[in-house]
């Protein structure tokens, strides 16, 4: 596997890799700056490149970790594209030295960022790869100048390389009929972003709400500017925004964190953000509606929250809502107006029981069991040898 991540939080790097471990294989991942003292699951091997550019050396902290003045931000947001391809392609290069040393039978691909290496993998040691998408690359969030001739460029690899994968795994079906509109694909499966099924540990959930924990990333384009309005209209549930920060994003909007009072938290590994969703009781599931990516997301944070058993107030986007509302998972509210937020917040708590009975009910159906399923069919299809 090769994965442009820390592979320590990927979470559904981690997933696949255990369930194929578990069917038998043998797996291999290679990531990006993986800190030293990770320990991979059993089964799992891990080895790290790294990744550097003329903004910044392999290893060094990134610019959204510490403060920028204006003239920065806009420097930052004027060079991001050209530090991002330095970036990873010199993270690519080094992925692919690093796998050239070793024997394997299939190469996985997670994300763009990985597919023309493990193409080349494949290609020169004469084996499948499996491309697995874990967005609409496309259609992703951007922080930077608009780039239409690297998009142009990058839409032709990807579906050139796609089409000739021996298989194309995404994390929903917004996003695999994207691509099958987009490319003509017809050997694209679905693998969610689920959890495991939660193991009884005795722990309850609280007769009420008392908080919400949005987890995941703190940053621009997840309605956190709408969470932040909406909690100073309903004090008595605090929120608690858990998860790696954008100190950019942070700066900006420190004032309103003050004023409604909220928590910043730093990450946890899984096990303690499913406790905290638990003792809160309600799990925020927020995203922008402002590109493609995300109104065709189904966002780790739903899964776990019912991996956690616990509602969530989620956006009210294509993907996402279609979930909650077909599961009965919790209540929607309108991108962008913290009083729609704030109301679906209240008819949480009112509807809290049902709630509740439902996410239960929902667990088999939207847990890894059905997905790691569908993954093992994929390698079982795979032509090896």
């Amino acid at each position: 596997m090769l994965v442009a991540t820390s592979v320590a939080t990927d979470t559904r790097v981690l997933r696949e890799a255990t369930t194929l471990v578990d069917a038998g294989h043998e797996v291999h991942v290679v990531g990006k700056d993986v800190p030293p003292d990770f320990v991979p699951p059993p089964g799992v091997t891990v080895s790290s490149a790294g990744a550097s550019s003329v903004f910044r050396q392999a290893g060094a902290p990134s610019s959204s970790g510490r403060r920028l003045s204006s003239p920065q931000r806009l420097a930052r947001w004027a060079l991001l594209p050209q530090h991002r391809n330095q970036a990873f392609g010199s993270w690519a290069r080094a992925a692919q030295d690093d796998a050239r040393t070793r024997e394997f039978d299939v190469v996985h691909a997670h994300d763009f960022t990985a597919l023309e290496a493990g193409a080349a993998l494949a290609s020169q040691h004469g084996v499948p790869y499996v491309y697995d998408s874990h967005e609409l690359w496309l259609g992703r969030q951007r922080q930077y100048r608009p780039t239409p001739l690297q998009d142009r460029r990058e839409r032709a690899i990807e579906s050139r390389l796609g089409q000739h994968a021996s298989a194309v795994i995404t994390v929903g079906d917004g996003v695999a009929a994207a691509l099958r509109r987009d490319y003509g694909w017809d050997h694209v499966v679905v693998v969610r972003n689920t959890f495991p099924q939660r193991v009884d540990d005795g722990t309850t959930l609280p007769a009420r709400p008392s908080g919400l924990v949005y987890a995941g990333r703190v940053d621009a384009h997840r309605e956190l500017e709408t969470v932040l309005a909406a909690a100073r209209m309903v004090p008595e549930l605090p929120v608690t925004l858990l998860g790696p920060s954008d100190d950019v994003w942070v700066g900006a909007h420190a004032a309103d964190i003050a004023v409604s009072r909220a928590t910043l938290a730093a990450p946890v590994p899984v096990a303690e953000v499913t406790a905290a969703l638990r003792a809160a009781g309600l799990a925020l599931v927020t995203h922008s509606d402002r590109f493609e990516s995300h109104v065709l997301a189904l966002p780790n944070k739903l899964f776990h929250a019912v991996h956690a058993g616990v509602p969530v107030v989620a956006t009210d986007v294509s993907e996402l809502a279609g979930i909650v509302r077909g599961h009965g998972l919790g209540e929607v509210y309108t991108p962008g107006d913290a009083g729609s937020l704030a109301a679906a917040v209240r008819r949480a708590v009112e509807g809290y029981d049902d709630l509740l009975a439902n996410v239960a009910a929902a667990g088999p159906e939207l847990s890894w069991p059905a997905d790691a399923a569908r993954l093992r069919q994929v390698y079982e299809g795979l032509t090896v040898g």
